[in-house]
């Protein structure tokens, strides 16, 4: 179990580095066109390793289409709910909806998988919840003046991604193996978001740039080696032990865009919005 929740640290933190290494990209290519990269980056470089660590002659038809299905919705839908959020309710809010996945991960766990939802768990995946809510409770006046229907993107993209969860741990009791389920939900996304990045687009886009082509090669390594962690996790502990600790991944953001932006500072609403979560997190694994 101490295993398992050092792995799910780690891939919080890994989660929340790639929203600060994705803001680099975004300053020159859209959200689009950089999940196009980001996410055949993490696929090819599981593609690379598959050799060493898949064993195919393990694979059940069951485990590898749940696999399939979980890359249907994370993280390529998921990817393009943000992406919507983002345009309509600002990255605030769409940010601290996103940390209330475990309200819908626990719920689906105890369905798919009956797990016991335990006091502590659900009383920390609200608490963590709360705080990350602290955390971006500034600059949310786009959110007011946005239509009622946009709400729904950043709550689906939430539920999607507990339900995501929930799929995968199913997945991996059939088979255990956290780099399968990886590369082929990361295959499945990739098909998604690239899809997604050639139909529709305007005519003039953005001038493509190698920097920030560079900076979405680094967050598709980062995120693919936070749900490789997270399935990693997933394999050993339940839903209702790793889904809250992900879900801290928006306190790494805060704090790493504290000390590279200037337009971030760490003040009194971070300090306390990093407590709550710290004192979620703490009571979860106590």
């Amino acid at each position: 179990m101490n295993a398992a929740l050092l792995l799910a640290t780690s891939s919080s933190i890994c989660f929340g580095a790639a929203v600060v290494t994705s803001r680099f990209g975004l300053r020159a290519l859209d959200a689009r066109a950089g999940a196009a990269i980001s996410i055949p980056t993490a696929a090819a470089l599981l593609v690379a390793v598959a050799p060493f660590t898949i064993d195919f002659a393990a694979a059940t038809l069951p485990a590898t289409l749940i696999f399939v299905a979980v890359g249907l919705m994370f993280p390529a839908l998921v990817t393009l709910l943000t992406f919507q959020s983002n345009r309509h309710l600002g990255p605030v809010v769409t940010s601290s909806v996103s940390s209330t996945a475990p309200l819908f991960a626990l719920p689906a766990a105890a369905l798919l998988l009956s797990e016991q939802i335990t006091p502590n768990a659900a009383l920390a995946s609200v608490g963590i919840a709360a705080g990350i809510a602290v955390l971006f409770s500034r600059g949310a006046r786009r959110a007011h003046r946005a239509p009622g229907w946009a709400w729904l993107l950043p709550v689906a993209g939430a539920l999607l991604r507990g339900l995501a969860q929930a799929l995968a741990k199913a997945g991996l009791l059939l088979w255990p193996n956290p780099f399968a389920a990886s590369l082929i939900g990361y295959l499945v996304s990739s098909l998604g978001v690239v899809a997604a990045d050639r139909v529709g687009r305007p005519q003039e886009k953005k001038r493509w740039t190698s920097g920030a082509a560079g900076w979405f090669i680094v967050t598709g390594m980062l995120n693919g080696t936070a749900v490789l962690l997270m399935y990693g996790a997933l394999r050993g502990a339940p839903v209702s032990h790793v889904a809250p600790i992900i879900a801290t991944y928006p306190l790494v953001t805060v704090l790493l865009s504290a000390l590279l932006f200037k337009d971030e500072r760490i003040d009194l609403r971070v300090l306390a919005g990093s407590a709550i979560v710290a004192a979620s997190v703490v009571y979860l694994v106590s």
